[in-house]
């Protein structure tokens, strides 16, 4: 399986390192040194460049700013991978680029991709990427929420399949309630509009309107108001056209139109032009006749009607009425009244929706509260098998009275006043992840009640549960870097053995780096590193040396006696080097 792996990482000017690259395995990479070197700067800086805190007082002395470099291989697909996409970063052929730099000022910026980016987002990756563990600085599973998804998937189908069912009911009565929040507690407001909408439409059914009648009545209004101007007019242009029998001595259009087509009519044989104009002529007196008619016609039916025009004004007020309120016209109006009678459908329904919602609640909470009991049937049997099998890891840690366990327990509500489940014959609260409040409890010497872990014990010791723990959840709960710091302080001998060999375990399933001062550890790494300082305190780039045969040799000789050149400690360094690739 291809797995997340950090590279490299170079460091500039943070604390006593001036500029060291630190090159790192896929497996088990031990970082050893004297005591003030700067192996601690490692973790230092991992937790930089995956959004930790920045402290000014880390910038190194006379620098304006201290900065860490990383070079990460994501597989294609990875969580990590697609979140930097997702903030605009670019991958090089599978490389992310990442970096931190924090002023002495006190200022933060980081960079993902070659884009600049919160340093939130950072730590978003570190979620996926790193789990670290460290005398002061400790993450991962000791986050409750993350101990509860690592329980989780080390119980495997038990928990996973009615999970699955239990957010599928989960997610559908949060719907639910909100569906019945908004019914219940707006049922005011609904009321209020329901009423508004049946004046409404009161108001439009007392008028029926028609679409398109406005604008008829508006017409007929204008008709009506103007009678009497209208059919003098009609008159006068009639009399002008057709003549007025009363005065035969009176002149009008159609006459002198008709003299001038005989006249025209009796030359046009002696010229074609002459011809079509008499045409035209003929064609012209034709159409005097016809609006002489029309106008003739016109004023004999246009009559003055005081009550129909009352009648008409009426109507018009009654739909301006409705127009002023509903829409711009008679069509608007009716297509407002269509909507608001669905509206009011659907509000006049609400009480049996509510009823069909309570009932469906309360089945919902039934189906969740025996999944929950399942859940914690199943998280209950899993926590005893890992509660077991860490206990049994730590008495090869040097920590042979230490008693791991998980606290498995419930909320309990009112179930008269909360939004419960039941589970175990109690209300209890309940969330996505069922009714379970999950946490790791460390006893660490007999008498010694148990208690949470990042409470129950010392920097070096909760390196060491923290050491074991992740051996046992390896696998079903994969972090692609574990970074420890002083996992060994404390301990020697066998016992410093073991913690190598469990190191090596670890690193076959993921990235492990260990700052170390125990030979026995660094022993079993794939890869060593050492940092030396030079005579001027500072770290520099070649200061921080990746170890193979006599060099390494040496390191282990002087990690062992103190001297590099001790006979007895080079031949207690090759038997370690030998055992630890024995066992690998």
């Amino acid at each position: 399986m291809v797995m997340s792996v950090l590279e490299e990482m170079r460091i500039r000017s943070l604390g006593v390192i001036d500029d060291a690259v630190v090159e790192l395995s896929p497996g088990f990479t031990a970082v050893t040194g004297e005591t003030g070197a700067g192996k601690t700067m490692v973790v230092t800086s991992l937790a930089l460049l995956l959004g930790g805190r920045a402290d000014p007082a880390l910038v190194r002395i006379g620098a304006k700013a201290a900065v860490v470099e990383g070079r990460l291989s994501l597989p294609p697909g990875a969580p990590a991978a697609l979140r930097a996409e997702e903030a605009g970063a670019e991958l090089d052929d599978g490389a992310l680029l990442v970096s931190r730099t924090v002023s002495a000022e006190g200022r933060s910026r980081a960079h993902l991709g070659g884009r600049s980016v919160p340093v939130g987002v950072l730590a978003e990756l570190a979620d996926d990427l790193v789990a670290v563990h460290g005398q002061t600085d400790q993450q991962g599973l000791l986050r409750p929420a993350r101990q509860r998804g690592a329980l989780d998937r080390y119980a495997g189908d038990a928990v996973s399949v009615p999970l699955e069912k239990y957010l599928a009911a989960y997610r559908r009565l949060r719907a639910v309630a909100t569906e019945l929040d908004e019914l219940t507690t707006r049922a005011r407001e609904r009321a209020q509009e329901a009423d508004l909408l049946r004046f409404g439409l009161g108001e439009i059914a007392a008028v029926e309107p028609v679409a398109g009648e406005d604008a008829e009545l508006a017409a007929e209004a204008e008709r009506l108001g103007n009678a009497e101007a209208l059919a003098s007019a009609a008159s006068v242009a009639h009399a002008a056209l057709a003549g007025v029998p009363e005065d035969p001595e009176a002149v009008d259009a159609t006459t002198l139109v008709g003299a001038a087509g005989r006249a025209l009519e009796a030359v046009r044989a002696h010229d074609p032009a002459l011809g079509a104009l008499a045409e035209r002529m003929g064609e012209i007196s034709i159409l005097l006749a016809d609006v002489a008619g029309e106008l003739a016609g016109y004023a004999d039916d246009l009559e003055a009607d005081p009550l129909r025009l009352a009648a008409v004004e009426e109507r018009r007020a009654a739909l301006t009425a409705l127009t002023r309120k509903y829409g711009e016209d008679a069509a608007a109006v009716l297509a407002w009244g269509e909507t608001s009678a669905a509206r009011l459908t659907e509000l006049e329904g609400d009480d049996d929706r509510i009823g069909e919602l309570e009932a469906e609640r309360e089945a919902l909470r039934g189906e969740l509260s025996g999944l929950a009991q399942a859940l914690t049937d199943a998280r209950t049997e899993a926590a005893e098998r890992f509660a077991a099998a860490v206990t049994g890891e730590l008495a090869s840690l040097a920590m042979p009275h230490a008693r791991v366990s998980f606290a498995i327990s419930q909320v309990e509500v009112d179930p008269a006043t909360a939004d419960g489940i039941e589970v175990g014959g109690r209300a209890v609260a309940y969330g996505p992840h069922g009714a379970d409040e999950v946490e790791l409890l460390l006893a660490p010497h007999p008498g010694a009640p148990p208690r949470p872990i990042a409470r129950g014990a010392s920097g070096g010791e909760l390196s060491r549960v923290m050491l074991a723990v992740e051996v046992v959840f390896a696998g079903s709960d994969p972090v692609p870097t574990y970074l420890f710091d002083e996992v060994d302080a404390g301990v020697g001998g066998k016992a410093a053995v073991e913690v190598g060999r469990r190191l090596a375990e670890l690193a076959k399933s993921a990235q492990v780096v260990v700052v170390t001062h125990l030979p026995q550890v660094a022993a079993f790494a794939d890869r060593q590193l050492l940092v030396e300082k030079t005579n001027d305190g500072t770290v520099t780039r070649s200061g921080v040396t990746v170890l193979e045969g006599e060099d390494r040799v040496r390191e282990l000789s002087r990690m062992l006696a103190g001297q590099a050149d001790s006979s007895s400690a080079r031949a207690h360094a090759e038997e370690l080097l030998a055992a630890a690739r024995g066992e690998a």
